[in-house]
């Protein structure tokens, strides 16, 4: 089968090419599904530069999540047939013609959302669903900062956020142009700050009174870490999934830790067990997946795609999304 490999084994997003490998059979309790669209996420990145290796037992090709068909069920598989039109998420392995994929980890296409829409969904959707409902435990009326508002997990978290009853929802970026577009979506962030001109903890404390917010989804970890934690009302969550700007705080005031009994932690969805996947999966079905519709759709949730590239297209699709350019999602079709 074709595949998007990378010259010399890592390196710059120039180094990306569609070259030939062997394609995978599925052992027993394995569906073999034909992708249609996957993903691309910042932690393809990171592994196209060596810096996130995939987990044991993934495979070594990039993307962790797309859209497509069953074309071969392994011994014992009941739940699905060939033909199933799916959605789902894996280790690793989505930039290519076929992957491999447990059955609990694929979930049936809604008939409304396009293999592009469909392949939008997972990473985003199930990152945002676990930090914010499953770590974070959101209560109706509690208030809720998300950093990196427009990125995917961001307008993710933020559509979630307000659909289980989120009294503030309050969005940062680098930029104005995010912000208004952030403000603007039916079921979008109700405040937003600029972090690069504003300070986002003084920003929430006008915002909610004084009481701070609840739960925090932060990704950006080393600049952000002191002001989150002034950020957080008493007993404050806080679900941390990336360190974009470093992770190492040179001093940090603990006692609002003790004081305040904020509750950190961290999380990578990609290094859990299958397990832990199959049950967020099943759960994340069952509660929020109806809810999504397109951009155009008058679902509670919509998935935002930003630009949409044939998988030829691999490198300038890295190239924008290492540029910071994108507000919503990029997905790249297999054709």
């Amino acid at each position: 089968m074709k595949a998007v490999l990378i010259k010399d084994g890592k390196g710059p997003a120039e180094n990306l090419y569609i070259g030939e490998v062997d394609t995978p059979s599925p052992a027993a309790g394995e569906v073999l599904v034909k992708i249609k669209a996957f993903g691309l996420n910042r932690m393809d990145i990171s592994q196209r530069e060596g810096k996130y290796p995939p987990p044991p037992g993934a495979s070594d090709l990039l993307g962790v999540e797309f859209s497509g068909t069953v074309t071969e069920l392994g011994q014992g598989v009941k739940e699905w047939k060939v033909g199933d039109e799916v959605l789902g998420l894996v280790g690793g392995g989505c930039y290519a013609e076929y992957v491999i994929v447990p059955p609990t980890h694929v979930i049936r296409k809604p008939a409304h959302l396009t293999w592009v829409q469909a392949a939008s969904i997972p990473e985003n959707f199930l990152t945002a669903f676990q930090a914010l409902i499953v770590i974070g435990s959101l209560k109706e009326n509690e208030s809720v900062l998300v950093h990196a508002g427009a990125s995917g997990v961001g307008v993710s978290a933020i559509q979630l956020a307000r659909t289980y009853g989120a009294r503030n929802v309050i969005a940062t970026t680098s930029s104005q142009e995010k912000n208004d577009w952030l403000l603007n979506l039916p079921n979008g962030a109700t405040h937003a700050a600029n972090y690069k001109t504003q300070d986002f903890s003084e920003v929430v404390k006008q915002i909610t009174n004084g009481h701070g917010v609840d739960v925090v989804i932060d990704f950006v970890g080393r600049t952000h870490f002191n002001k989150n934690l002034d950020t957080l009302a008493t007993d404050g969550r806080m679900t941390m999934l990336a360190l974009l700007s470093g992770n190492i705080v040179e001093s940090v005031n603990l006692a609002p830790l003790l004081f305040k009994r904020l509750h950190i932690e961290g999380s990578t969805l990609r290094s859990r067990s299958i397990k832990y996947q199959a049950d967020l999966i099943a759960r994340f079905g069952k509660e929020a997946l109806d809810k999504i519709t397109a951009e155009e759709g008058q679902g509670p949730i919509r998935t935002y795609i930003y630009k949409v590239y044939p998988w030829d297209q691999v490198i300038e699709a890295h190239k924008e999304m290492e540029a910071n350019n994108n507000s919503g999602k990029i997905i790249l079709e297999v054709r």
